[in-house]
């Protein structure tokens, strides 16, 4: 087992841990453990809300969910000889729930949850369609999971970070929080809001502290979206044996990884879409010298995905165009087209029993592939979502005989707005 770097103790809060990671993004958040070029380590990593949500059968805790509190982020690593221009090489050697804790009030603790966030507080990709909160926990054993939420189904789970990368330099976070306010601006009370600026409520810094804290906190960015960093990039193929090309805007690269998810679908498209965890991650990390500038990679970065997951070779596709669901045609719509891809996925599955907000549930977890089939016939963009039947514990292809009737359980746990 790689060396241990970086702990976290289970029954501490993420603020009360040896070292205090970070929510925010700012070149100025100083690292917290320092790692050479070729080094092996492994890292702990909190659940992205800090254990504010609980394994029960109540959806109120992902009603009020603090979203100003979020991601927990372990790091910064700072890696001996990196330089702006750099390209970070980041091998994912292996990842998984909290270590030897089966059991215990935390996710990752032997369980996971996926949530339907609130319109007021979060949203989601189909929010219009889905507004209140709702939850599912998942129970582990071993790479498999189910849930007492929905019913009839089990699958392996593709264990990934949803969220690593560097730290901005100066000038790219100015020209984040930039384009990010004007996108506010245009529709400033929409609610969820089109972005979310500079929130020094509930920062967390690492080591900061004082008149410097203050700076850093009025001037971070959020960690919900991807970035040319990499970020929250909620890419469900950066699993084991994935190997990651991160852009360097800042001496040390000052890498940072949080959000674990023992499982997503494709889109993550619940917004907590993926089954939540805690648990460790051990990396390898190495450097190519001015590499951003030989390859070209100087606002995304490049990975190769992993080879370990489930092996599904039977699916049935759902395929979704441009056109609203009031009948307007749009030109090239490729998110609605796979908004309607999805939905079209949902509503085939309360043939079978569930609910709509199981089946949502459900697509945001399970190991769905999403895909852009067709993007230049106009006008019509073609997008499609493709559910593994594997996981089923019934039959869910079309027959003559009609669809097989399941219990649906207790359902998913709903508060209102």
């Amino acid at each position: 087992m790689p060396e241990l770097l970086y702990p976290l103790d289970s029954s501490k809060r993420f603020t009360d841990q040896k070292f205090v990671g970070h929510n925010r993004w700012h070149p100025d958040i100083p690292a917290a453990v320092t790692v050479r070029p070729g080094d092996e380590f492994r890292v702990h990593v909190r659940e992205w809300f800090d254990g504010a949500i609980h394994n029960d059968d109540s959806a109120d805790d992902v009603r009020n969910a603090p979203l100003s509190t979020v991601h927990c982020l372990s790091g910064p690593f700072a890696i001996e000889g990196a330089e702006p221009g750099d390209l970070l090489i980041v091998d994912i050697l292996d990842i998984g729930p909290v270590p030897q804790e089966d059991s215990g009030p935390l996710a990752g603790q032997g369980w996971g949850y996926t949530g339907i966030f609130a319109t007021d507080n979060g949203g989601g990709f189909l929010t219009e369609h889905f507004p209140d909160a709702y939850k599912a926990i998942w129970d582990f054993s071993g790479h498999t999971t189910t849930s007492r939420h929905v019913p009839g189904v089990k699958f392996t789970g593709i264990m990934h970070p949803g969220l690593m990368g560097t730290a901005p330099s100066a000038g790219l976070l100015s020209t984040w929080n930039a384009r990010e306010a004007a996108l506010i601006a245009t529709d400033p009370e929409r609610v969820p809001p089109l972005a979310l600026p500079p929130e020094p409520r509930d920062a967390i810094l690492g080591s900061l502290t004082g008149a410097e804290f203050d700076r850093v906190a009025a001037e971070a960015a959020r960690t919900a979206p991807p970035r040319e960093n990499g970020g929250n990039q909620d890419i469900k193929n950066l699993t084991r044996g994935s190997r990651v090309f991160y852009p360097v805007f800042v001496d040390g690269a000052k890498l940072s990884v949080g959000d674990l998810h023992f499982s997503q679908g494709d889109g993550e498209i619940t917004f907590c879409g993926a089954i939540e965890m805690g648990g460790f991650i051990d990396l390898r990390v190495d450097l190519i010298k001015n590499g951003m500038q030989l390859y070209g990679v100087t606002e995304n970065a490049v990975f190769m995905p992993g080879n370990e997951g489930p092996v599904y070779s039977e699916w049935l596709a759902f395929s979704g165009t441009s056109v609203t669901l009031d009948g307007e045609q749009r030109y090239l719509d490729s998110q609605l087209a796979f908004e309607r891809a999805c939905l079209h996925a949902i509503d085939y599955l309360t043939n079978f029993g569930y609910s709509r907000e199981q089946a949502y549930l459900l697509l945001g977890a399970a190991p769905i592939e999403g895909r852009f089939s067709g993007v230049v016939d106009i006008p019509n963009s073609c997008a499609t979502v493709y559910v593994p039947t594997a996981i089923f514990d019934f039959p869910i292809t079309p027959t003559a005989a009609g669809p097989v009737r399941i219990d649906p359980g207790i359902g998913a746990p709903r508060t209102a707005r």
